[in-house]
């Protein structure tokens, strides 16, 4: 279900927000779908449970997710993404650093948005990898 990469200057608990939002938007994980526990999670990716909880207070604040006492956390049924201002500061920056990035490879505007549209149909398309 998720991927963790521990090299990665992303920290872990927010590539645990984002893995789960991923699976939301391909399909693979669908509204009301129980997600596992703190400790099973943890077990699963060999994480510190602290780290797997930090992610699941931030999926609950951002109302991805939703607690039901005694029964688990579970993906919200009334989850509607939307605008961050500060999130959405931060993707543009990302953004023109990738595309400087891929300037200097010797792309051109047609090569990104063709890499663009094809990450775009993979994330539609429920393609997993």
């Amino acid at each position: 279900m998720l991927n963790i990469d521990t090299a990665s200057s992303t920290p872990i608990y927010e590539q645990i927000v984002d893995g789960v939002k991923e699976g939301i938007l391909k399909g693979i994980i669908e509204p009301g779908e129980k997600i596992p526990s703190v400790r099973e999670l943890a077990k699963m990716l060999t994480l510190n449970p602290n780290t797997v909880q930090k992610a699941y207070r931030e999926l609950e604040r951002q109302r991805i997710t939703v607690t039901v006492s005694g029964k688990g956390t579970f993906i919200s049924q009334e989850y509607k993404p939307r605008k961050d201002e500060e999130k959405l500061m931060k993707l543009k920056d990302l953004f023109k650093k990738g595309i400087i990035e891929a300037y200097y490879m010797g792309l051109n505007k047609d090569d990104i948005n063709e890499i663009i549209n094809s990450l775009m149909d993979e994330i539609e398309g429920g393609g997993w990898e």
